[in-house]
C-alpha cells in the first residue's frame, strides 16, 4: 500500500515528521528575525493585516512561501538521492509537498475571510443604527474585497481537485503495478480481483481525502490557535465557572478532546464489523459468480448459509451504529450552541462588537473543527481501517506470513472441493 508509492515508507514518514518539527521550531524562534533581515518583516505590533487580495502578498506571507520552498527543496533533493531508483518519487515526494502547501494556503484563505469579517460587520452594525455615518460605497468596497478572496478560493479549489485526482490515481497505479507483479502469489486469495481493482481504488481515494483533511486540520491549528488565544482576551467571564484567563483557547481544546474521546469509545467496535462485513459480502458474491458457470455451485442451502452470515453481521452493525449515532448526533447538537452559551455573559456586558463576535466564532469554529478531526471523519476512518485490514491480509501472501483465519478457512474449503491443488502454498 505504501511501499509501492513512497520510498522506504517508515524512514520516509519518520524523517518527514522530524523535518517538519525542525521547520516549525525554526519558524517560531528565529524565523521572524531572518525574514526581517532579508526585507520581509512581520506585521508591527497592533498593526491590522490588509483586507482582500493584498493579504496574500504581505511581507510575512511572502517570507513564509519562500521559507517553505527552501525547506521542501532540501528534504526533497535529499530523498531523490536516497531513492533514485524508485519509480514514483516525483509524485510521492514533490506531489505530497505541493498538497501540503495548498492545504496551508487554503487555511490562509480562511484567515483572510476572518480578517474581513471584523471591519465589515462592525460597519454593518454601525449602519443599522441609522445615523447616516456609513455610506453604501463603504459596504460595497468591503464586498469587493470579499469577492477578491472568494475568487482566490475558487481558483484554489478547482486546481486542488484537479491535482489531487491525478495524485490519487498515481498512487492507485503504483499499488496496481505492485500487486500485479505478485499476482502468482495473490490470485488464490479470496476476492483477489476485488482487492486489486476496488480496494486499491477506495484506499487511495479515502486516504487522500483523510490525509488532506488531516493536513488542513494541523495547518488550521497552527494558524488559528494564536488568533484564538489573542481574541480570548475579550472574553473575561464564563457561565458558572467565572473568570478564566484565555478562556476560549482552553475551552476549544477541552470541548474538542471530549468529543473525540466520546466518539472513539462509542465507535471502537465498528472497524472490525466493517472488515467482517466486507468478508461475508465477498464470500456470498463469489459463490454466486461460481454458480454462473457451475451448476453444482450456488445451491440454495449454501446460499442461505452465506446470506445468513451477511444478515447477522449487518444486524450487529446496525445495533452498534445506533449508540454510536446517539453519541455523534447529541454531541453535534450541543456543539451548535456551545460557543453562544459561553459568550452570553460577554455579550450581555457589551464587551464585544458584532464584527469581533464574528471573528471569535470563526476562529473558535476553525480550532474546534480541527481538534474534532476524528469526530468529523470517524465513519470514513472506520471504512479505511477495514480496507487496510483486507489489503494487509492480501499482502501476507506476498511476504509468506500466515493468512488471517477467515482467509485460511476459505482456502481450506476451496482445496477440499478441488478448486486449488493441495500442494499450492496459498
Amino acid at each position: 500500500m505504501f511501499h509501492s508509492f513512497f520510498p522506504q515508507p517508515k524512514l520516509f514518514f519518520t524523517s518527514a515528521a522530524l523535518w517538519t518539527l525542525v521547520c516549525i521550531i525554526v519558524w517560531y524562534t528565529v524565523g521572524p528575525q531572518i525574514g526581517a533581515a532579508i526585507g520581509l518583516p512581520p506585521l508591527a505590533e497592533g498593526q491590522q493585516p490588509p483586507v482582500g487580495l493584498a493579504f496574500f502578498f504581505t511581507p510575512d506571507n511572502l517570507w513564509f512561501y519562500l521559507y517553505f520552498t527552501i525547506f521542501v527543496l532540501i528534504f526533497g533533493v535529499a530523498w531523490q538521492l536516497i531513492a533514485k531508483d524508485h519509480p514514483w518519487t516525483n509524485w510521492s515526494i514533490w506531489g505530497s509537498a505541493f498538497i501540503i502547501f495548498i492545504a496551508y494556503f487554503s487555511v490562509q484563505i480562511s484567515v483572510a475571510v476572518n480578517n474581513w469579517r471584523g471591519p465589515f460587520f462592525d460597519l454593518f452594525q454601525q449602519a443599522l443604527n441609522g445615523d447616516g455615518t456609513v455610506t453604501a460605497g463603504q459596504l460595497y468596497e468591503l464586498q469587493l474585497r470579499f469577492l477578491e478572496i472568494g475568487m482566490v478560493g475558487v481558483t484554489l479549489s478547482v486546481f486542488t481537485a484537479f491535482f489531487t485526482n491525478h495524485y490519487v490515481f498515481r498512487w492507485r497505479n503504483a499499488m496496481n503495478d505492485f500487486y500485479l507483479s505478485k499476482w502468482d502469489k495473490l490470485r488464490h486469495i479470496e476476492g483477489a480481483s476485488q482487492r486489486v481493482q476496488e480496494d486499491t481504488m477506495r484506499f487511495a481515494n479515502i486516504l487522500e481525502g483523510l490525509g488532506v483533511a488531516l493536513i488542513n486540520s494541523v495547518m488550521t491549528l497552527v494558524v488559528f490557535l494564536p488568533i484564538l488565544f489573542r481574541m480570548s482576551e475579550n472574553v473575561s467571564e464564563l457561565p458558572i465557572i467565572g473568570a478564566v484567563p484565555h478562556a476560549l483557547f482552553w475551552l476549544a481544546i477541552f470541548w474538542s478532546a471530549f468529543g473525540t474521546i466520546l466518539l472513539m469509545v462509542a465507535g471502537i467496535k465498528l472497524p472490525g464489523l466493517q472488515f467482517r462485513n466486507q468478508r461475508v459480502e465477498a464470500a456470498f458474491r463469489k459463490e454466486l459468480v461460481y454458480g454462473e458457470d457451475n451448476a453444482e455451485r450456488a445451491e440454495p442451502i449454501t446460499m442461505r448459509e452465506l446470506f445468513s452470515n451477511v444478515r447477522r453481521n449487518y444486524f450487529r452493525m446496525y445495533w452498534h451504529y445506533t449508540y454510536f449515532n446517539v453519541a455523534r448526533y447529541t454531541y453535534g447538537q450541543l456543539d451548535a450552541i456551545f460557543l453562544t452559551f459561553i459568550l452570553i455573559p460577554t455579550i450581555v456586558a457589551g464587551k464585544i462588537t458584532m464584527g469581533l463576535w464574528q471573528q471569535i466564532a470563526t476562529a473558535f469554529g476553525q480550532v474546534t473543527d480541527s481538534f474534532q478531526y476524528l469526530v468529523s471523519y470517524w465513519s470514513t476512518i472506520i471504512e479505511l481501517l477495514s480496507i487496510h485490514k483486507r489489503l494487509k491480509a492480501f499482502e501476507a501472501a506476498i511476504e509468506g506470513d500466515p493468512l488471517p483465519a477467515i482467509d485460511q478457512r476459505y482456502l481450506e474449503r476451496e482445496a477440499a472441493e478441488g478448486e486449488i491443488a493441495a500442494d499450492r502454498p496459498y
